[in-house]
């Protein structure tokens, strides 16, 4: 079976053999499209069992989706937003179960920081949280967005653990990924909504409000990409935090969300961790030696004769110097 890589020697000859330059969708121009087509019929029909793969998380990915808008239906978008960070703790403990990932004592202490914050947003919620519409669940929506958490951690360890393991491109990953949350989404709309698709067609209900969802939802993931392709991971921190501050001012300013002493902590230590757990492990590092330092006694001084320490480099590979983050270049679906 000839061999499909991002970045290998041609595969091998035959009809169906296609090179390396039709991995990536800039090069499908007028001479290559037939070319492409041939890639894209051997890495994903021919090779099916490695697109199969890509089946598992795609269903997950299609159950968050639908998850989030049982959750974000039934509790405040602020309350939403902010214990859907949740996710950053699902995706941890999958990384270290699946991946053999070590984490700092600092991230460890932010998650759990992070776990503290939803637990008094949520107890504020469950609290009454100021006048909420009849119609919501919080019971219901509070269990639809841990399931979401849950799935999207898992998904994307699972992800990313068949990036590295295989020689295909992300590209082509996100391809197999749309195939099948296309049909997925598709058996599911036929299973609940079939009559009334058939009846009044398919964009029945398509207003201008829900086109603006539908094309903010696909710019904020290219949004994404830019930010992991571009920005460091306390830019993107910084980004989540923001994220949080906005939902509240919208939430206060369109639903006359009540923000109380108990709801304004939990969300700010939220921010916190998510800002502690995007930290460089230099930086962290810096942070504990400083803390250190301003506690205990002065340092040692060196005997005179003495050679000085060695300093311990700060780079020491990607381990070393990057936190723990899903490494995934491009926005897929749930993320």
């Amino acid at each position: 079976m000839a061999a499909v890589g991002s970045g290998g020697s041609p595969a091998s000859a035959g009809p169906g053999a296609v090179s390396a330059g039709a991995l990536e969708p800039g090069t499908a121009t007028a001479g290559n499209v037939k070319h492409l087509v041939l890639f894209l019929h051997e890495a994903v029909l021919v090779q099916y069992v490695d697109t199969l793969k890509l089946a598992v998380p795609s269903l997950i990915y299609t159950l968050q989706n639908n998850l989030q808008y049982v959750a974000i239906s039934n509790l405040p978008a602020a309350t939403f937003q902010v214990t859907y960070q949740l996710k950053i703790l699902t995706t941890a403990l999958f990384s270290v179960l699946m991946l053999n990932r070590s984490l700092s004592r600092l991230q460890w202490a932010s998650l759990l920081l992070l776990f503290t914050g939803v637990a008094i947003v949520q107890a504020q919620q469950a609290g009454g949280g100021g006048p909420r519409p009849l119609d919501q669940n919080p019971g219901a929506g509070l269990a639809a967005v841990v399931a979401s958490c849950l799935s999207s951690g898992f998904a994307g360890v699972y992800f990313e653990k068949i990036l590295k393991g295989s020689s295909g491109s992300v590209w082509l990953r996100n391809l197999q990924l749309g195939l099948f949350g296309t049909a997925l989404g598709l058996v599911g709309l036929w299973w609940a909504e079939g009559t009334a698709v058939a009846h009044r067609g398919f964009f029945f209900g398509y207003t201008p409000a829900v086109w603006g969802v539908v094309l903010n939802q696909a710019f904020g993931g290219l949004l994404v990409a830019v930010v992991v392709k571009y920005a460091d991971n306390i830019l993107k921190g910084f980004a989540t935090s923001l994220s949080i501050v906005l939902s509240t001012v919208a939430s206060i300013r369109l639903f006359g969300f009540h923000v109380d002493p108990l709801f304004a902590l939990g969300a700010g230590l939220v921010i916190g961790a998510v800002y502690l757990y995007s930290l460089p492990r230099g930086a962290a590092k810096a942070i504990a030696s400083a803390s250190a330092s301003t506690s205990g006694p002065c340092t040692r001084q060196q005997p005179p004769g003495q050679p000085p320490p060695s300093q311990l480099s700060s780079h020491r590979g990607d381990v070393s110097t990057e936190p723990f983050l899903p490494k995934l270049l491009t926005k897929v679906k749930g993320s």
